[in-house]
């Protein structure tokens, strides 16, 4: 089986990999001719475990090149990005999808399979990608096979989750599915779930939505939590002892690909119909902006001017910053004009993050946790022994330092001029 996957990011890399490594011929399509060159020189351009040496293997069996151009093929995936659009309700940018569409269209033969794994929204396999396809002179189920199979893997798991999770196989006719299911048990061993197409897109969204929206609640338990001056974290660790709560846990804000783009997808869709994901999708973009006040608080009552970002990735142990709410409370901060700002990312390379952890803690006078990577949650008291003023902010709530000469702060105990007793004794 030959298969073309065009795009060749976060999903599509991982993708073609795995499919390669289970014996299909695998073509790599990407528009960066920088992305091909080092790819096809087994070079890869996104952290994720386990991709380099499985790129590795797979151009030593032959069964992976990266190219510019399609070629000819059993199966097409389109696993390109979908941004949002620049309007009132942040819908789905086709874009990158539809150019990758026309780039396979001259290729495509009777018997041929397309496969949709970019996220989308609701109805577009059927109403958008069918419709190219048949103005190209095919017929849907009987010449061409269509299928939206969305991705649904963790990142840092990507391999793993990619063979064990269960795939959504949304058929635009039940032939449509049949082939999506054969093509896909060359190497998942979780269930392949046959589904309508549109029943499909949706699904995914709804996957991601409801963890914004359980996220958006806790966050929003933060904020009743700093009024009435109660650990919030406390608050959910207790709640969540109960058989049929799972209130998830609360952050600086929401960020990433999925979860702060796809509700808008569906908000899109269905403006009227959606007003608890339009409320979870503010409250969690007001994060940041909340985090920023916070910061200006403590900065003030500790009199102090210099403060350190520890990670500005969107998630822990990934190099991804797109849509990262740490991103944003960076630059909210340096908009401020009022502080010394470092930043220490051990997965993010940019100009003005530090090259090491102490030369962003010494001297400095707080470290801003922003997110939960394992290189964080391993810090110990003595990692911060540089610091001018021994002030943690830790809003994922992952450094366990007891160290009583540092004052340590999270989302749950961060009223800095008062006393805040709630949770710290048992009655």
């Amino acid at each position: 089986m030959k298969i073309n996957v065009m795009g060749l990011g976060y999903i599509g890399l991982p993708t073609a990999l795995i499919f390669a490594k289970y014996g299909a011929n695998i073509v790599g399509v990407d528009i960066s001719k920088e992305i091909i060159e080092k790819l096809n020189a087994g070079e890869v351009h996104i952290e994720e475990p386990g991709i380099p040496a499985m790129l590795q293997r797979v151009i030593d069996t032959g069964n992976f090149k990266a190219s510019l151009v399609p070629e000819k093929a059993d199966v097409f995936i389109i696993a390109v990005p979908t941004p949002n659009q620049q309007d009132t309700f942040k819908s789905c940018d086709l874009t990158y999808v539809k150019q990758a569409m026309l780039s396979i269209l001259p290729y495509l033969e009777t018997g041929n399979t397309v496969i949709i794994e970019s996220t989308v929204s609701p109805r577009t396999t059927e109403s958008i990608i069918k419709v190219m396809i048949e103005e190209a002179g095919f017929n849907i189920g009987q010449d061409i096979y269509l299928v939206h199979c969305p991705e649904r893997v963790l990142p840092g798991k990507i391999l793993e989750e990619l063979i064990f999770n269960n795939r959504i196989i949304g058929g635009v006719t039940e032939a449509c599915t049949k082939r999506g299911k054969e093509i896909y048990e060359l190497f998942v061993r979780g269930e392949l779930i046959g589904a309508t197409a549109s029943a499909a897109e949706l699904s995914k969204l709804m996957e991601n939505t409801y963890r914004d929206v359980n996220i958006a609640l806790a966050n929003e338990l933060v904020r009743v939590g700093d009024a009435l001056n109660i650990d919030a974290l406390r608050v959910i660790e207790m709640a969540n002892r109960h058989p049929r709560v799972n209130i998830h846990q609360p952050g600086p804000g929401v960020g990433g690909h999925c979860l702060a783009v796809d509700p808008y997808f569906i908000i899109s869709e269905a403006p009227e119909q959606t007003t608890l994901i339009q409320a979870a999708r503010d409250i969690n973009n007001a994060m940041p902006q909340f985090i920023i006040d916070k910061v200006q608080e403590l900065m003030q009552h500790y009199q102090s001017k210099t403060l350190t970002i520890l990670g500005v990735s969107y998630k822990g142990n990934t190099d991804d910053i797109r849509e990262s709410p740490a991103m944003a409370i960076y630059n909210g901060l340096q908009a401020l004009g009022q502080f010394d700002i470092r930043v220490y990312d051990p997965h993010v390379t940019q100009s003005f993050i530090a090259s090491n952890l102490e030369e962003a803690l010494t001297g400095s006078e707080l470290a801003l946790v922003l997110c939960d990577h394992d290189a964080f949650r391993s810090l110990l008291s003595e990692d911060f022994s540089s610091m001018e003023k021994k002030l943690i902010f830790d809003t994922k709530n992952c450094i366990e330092i007891t160290d009583v000469s540092i004052n340590k702060y999270n989302l749950g105990n961060f009223n800095w001029s008062e006393t805040n007793y709630e949770g710290k004794y048992a009655f």
